[in-house]
């Protein structure tokens, strides 16, 4: 006999993650409990979250680290990016001010076991943001770097991307280029191109 999977609602999930000591994300109907993250994972996201609060600081836009849950209208996803970026007013979804609505800016650090989804579903629930207008995945075990932009007339497509040392990437949306000497800057075991011998 196979057990049935219980759906759950957004109300019935925000109740129970706001009393839990353990992170989970809301996706149509199930709960899905965050995973641990490895070292290099950490060490990329704390790189581009400082190389971002330096860069919004006084610009009216700010950065949130992965405890910052975001919704999307929908009401189908409730999430932890690695990092979020808003600009202008915070906007949330309800009065206890912990869930924000209006992401423009969403980071995720790739992982083999989220890689697919953070690229694939995931993308596809965020997208329902009408404020959301860019998406930085950075892969935690290789050099490899994509921003997706939205264009004027809504579609998505890939605006930059970089595969090794040296390259850089641009974050239109908050006027910021990047390099993957930064965004890699002391991860471990990561292979580096080596500078030519003289």
């Amino acid at each position: 006999m196979v057990a049935e999977k219980i759906q759950i609602t957004p109300d019935v999930y925000l109740r129970l993650e706001r009393e839990a000591t353990v992170k989970s994300e809301y996706v149509a109907g199930e709960i899905i409990p965050k995973a641990g993250a490895s070292t290099n994972h950490n060490r990329i996201k704390d790189n581009l979250v400082g190389e971002l609060y330096i860069h919004l600081r006084g610009k009216g836009c700010r950065s949130f680290s992965s405890d910052q849950r975001v919704n999307v209208p929908t009401d189908s996803l409730y999430a932890y990016p690695d990092i979020v970026v808003v600009c202008g007013p915070n906007q949330y979804h309800d009065e206890l001010h912990d869930t924000l609505t209006n992401p423009m800016l969403i980071v995720e650090v790739l992982s083999p076991g989220t890689a697919g989804y953070d690229r694939g579903d995931k993308f596809a629930l965020y997208r329902h943001s009408p404020t959301f207008s860019e998406y930085l995945l950075v892969d935690s075990e290789k050099i490899r770097v994509e921003v997706f932009r939205k264009h004027a007339e809504g579609y998505w497509f890939l605006a930059s991307e970089a595969d090794a040392i040296g390259q850089t990437i641009e974050l239109a949306t908050i006027g910021l280029t990047i390099p993957t000497a930064t965004i890699y800057a002391e991860t471990e075991g990561i292979l580096l191109p080596q500078p030519p011998s003289a």
